[in-house]
């Protein structure tokens, strides 16, 4: 049997956001390959567990925000594009803005393709809904690439039957996800392993298949 490695790894600590300690003592382990949703009531600290991930290794995760952290004035492909700016050289990046190359748009269209996006590749981010410009900022961490993605709230803009679609290729294109949700069901149908927050504790941490009824009504209750 292959011994996943481990990504990301939290022992007894104490995650403030700003001067407020908003978990308590969280020991948790993320493995590559896992696809792992953290829920919770709101203000439970599902984003500050995330943001916590994040900065144990930000070279290698992409961050999904959910409130986009997008540039309206520049089109869908150069927000997209931006997940790789990092990568490449000053002169490759100021092309690419000026003029982006025939095989930078390649590599980039099937991305916004998947995503319903395809005849939005050259539009404004500011002229798109909100649930479009929530599928940009999935684009650029699935462009972005990076060990793990991290995803907070991805598709709370969308509708129902976006829902279900844009977080399949999330999970999809993801070697390791770990995503904040608000949905019990998506939860269920799309992860592995699902992490309940409350009273700024781990409630439990258990494969999906684990979480029934009453765990639910516990942590919502």
């Amino acid at each position: 049997m292959t011994k996943l490695n481990t990504l990301l790894s939290i022992d007894r600590e104490d995650i403030s956001y700003t001067d407020y300690v908003a978990l308590k003592d969280i020991s948790l382990s993320i493995k590559e390959g896992e696809k792992v949703a953290i829920i919770g009531q709101s203000g439970a600290g599902k984003t500050t567990l995330l943001r916590r991930l994040f900065h144990l290794n930000p070279e290698q995760c992409a961050f999904v925000h959910q409130h986009h952290v997008l540039v309206p004035q520049v089109t869908t492909f150069h927000n997209i594009y931006m997940g790789r700016l990092e990568r490449n050289s000053v002169f490759s990046n100021l092309r690419n803005l000026v003029k982006p190359s025939a095989s930078v748009i390649e590599e980039i269209r099937p991305i916004v393709s998947k995503l319903g996006l395809a005849d939005k590749l050259f539009n404004r981010v500011g002229e798109l809904s909100g649930g479009q410009q929530q599928r940009v900022g999935i684009g650029r961490a699935i462009y972005q690439g990076g060990a793990v993605v991290l995803a907070d709230e991805p598709v709370s803009s969308l509708d129902v039957i976006q829902q279900e679609e844009i977080m399949g290729h999330l999970v999809s294109a993801g070697r390791t996800v770990v995503s904040a949700l608000h949905s019990v069901s998506l939860s269920r149908r799309f992860f592995d392993r699902i992490i309940g927050l409350k009273n700024q504790v781990v409630l439990f941490d258990l494969p999906s298949s684990s979480v029934d009824d009453h765990l639910l009504s516990e942590l919502y209750g």
